[in-house]
């Protein structure tokens, strides 16, 4: 998460000062709130014409892979676009902008939606990670995780209120950032590295797997892909524990291979993005994009939590 420094009052990239690249906050609380504004306003144009075009410009890395094909998907399945449209409104917004040198810049707004319940079980909260890679660009969303209210943690902030984002290489974490989407595609594999704590998106989510390879009559195979880099590269901050909060993805395949006599069941909105006839083979491309709570260096049990998990296919192939 970055923000623009003044030399002259220019609202460009970071500037250069005796050679090095000066520290600075990501955007101001007025830039935040009006790309949220942008974001929310295109979300809805797409939603309501089922029109990938429309926010495309707005969303990019691991939510703009899901978004972008759930939008193709039903323009295709529903071309006279979404009847059940529900206008989208965040509200209550809290801002967390870090202070980083050079690009890209990026920053944090946690908000309430009216997909919620607001009390009990039902309440949550949507994280957004908005970045962009230049001052000529737009803020995008690279991140979305929809978590309950208690599972989002304190921000370590500087005196005037900046947070500190985490380097990718961090030695001062369990696990450092660069290295979250390789690892947790080997332990959705063989379990290990052993430092996923136990959950919903760990294992649980192995067990669920494995599940599904067992079905009679119809096999489905996994196969993980670290994606960290680009517009998919890991973004975190520091917390007041001494942790970080880390947004990382995956990419993941299933293949379904049916019986003889048999083939898979294909969904209309899957269906819309396959390639292909489906004779004995389905396989789906999927996205996810995830967020930890990574423990501090010298942690030797649980040291990574995943807490949220969006994915979404992304495309498909019969066979």
């Amino acid at each position: 998460m970055t923000a623009t420094v003044v030399l002259a009052l220019t609202a460009s990239g970071c500037v250069t000062v005796h050679g090095e690249l000066e520290v600075v906050p990501a955007a101001t609380k007025t830039e935040a709130a009006r790309a949220l504004k942008d974001f929310t306003d295109a979300y809805n144009a797409a939603d309501k014409a089922y029109d990938p075009a429309l926010d495309a410009g707005r969303v990019t890395g691991a939510l703009g892979a899901v978004n972008q094909a759930g939008l193709k998907s039903r323009s295709i399945t529903s071309p006279g676009g979404n009847p059940n449209h529900q206008p989208l409104v965040l509200s209550d917004a809290t801002f967390t902008i870090p202070k980083k040198a050079g690009w890209p810049r990026w920053f944090v707004a946690n908000v309430d939606s009216n997909r919620d319940t607001d009390q009990g079980t039902g309440d949550s909260r949507w994280v957004l990670v908005f970045v962009r890679n230049s001052s000529q660009q737009l803020w995008e969303v690279a991140y979305l995780s929809i978590l309950a209210p208690n599972e989002i943690p304190a921000f370590k902030t500087d005196a005037e209120g900046y947070a500190e984002p985490v380097a990718p290489d961090s030695a001062a974490l369990a696990v450092a950032p660069k290295n979250l989407s390789e690892e947790y595609t080997s332990y959705l594999h063989s379990g290990k590295p052993a430092h996923f704590a136990a959950g919903p998106h760990t294992s649980v989510w192995r067990t669920e797997r494995q599940n599904l390879a067992r079905r009679p009559g119809l096999s489905t195979q996994f196969v993980d892909q670290p994606l960290d880099t680009g517009d998919y590269a890991p973004l975190g901050l520091m917390t007041e524990d001494g942790g970080a909060f880390v947004f990382f993805s995956t990419r993941f395949y299933d293949r379904q291979t049916a019986a003889a006599g048999y083939r898979p069941k294909v969904n209309p909105d899957v269906k819309a993005l396959m390639t292909g006839e489906v004779k004995t083979t389905l396989t789906k491309e999927w996205v996810a994009g995830l967020v930890a709570r990574v423990k501090p260096s010298g942690t030797t049990s649980d040291q990574v939590a995943v807490v949220g998990r969006l994915q979404g296919v992304t495309s498909a192939t019969g066979s």
